[in-house]
């Protein structure tokens, strides 16, 4: 098992849902992908989805 670490990965679905998933956090997702697209698009604006969808479960 490894050691529990004080700082949350961003690359696990925990981690990004922990960091941006929450609307606090918005203008933190709004810079994100701005940076990323650096004026080839722009966000102006999102919406949080409160329900999540999980795929099919295959047994």
């Amino acid at each position: 098992m490894p050691p529990i670490g004080r700082y949350i990965n961003p690359l696990t679905d925990f981690g990004f849902k922990r960091i941006f998933g929450s609307a606090p956090q918005k203008e933190l997702l709004i810079a994100f992908p701005n940076e990323l697209f650096k004026g080839w698009k722009v966000v102006h604006d999102l919406v949080y989805n409160q329900q999540e969808n999980n795929g099919p479960v295959l047994d």
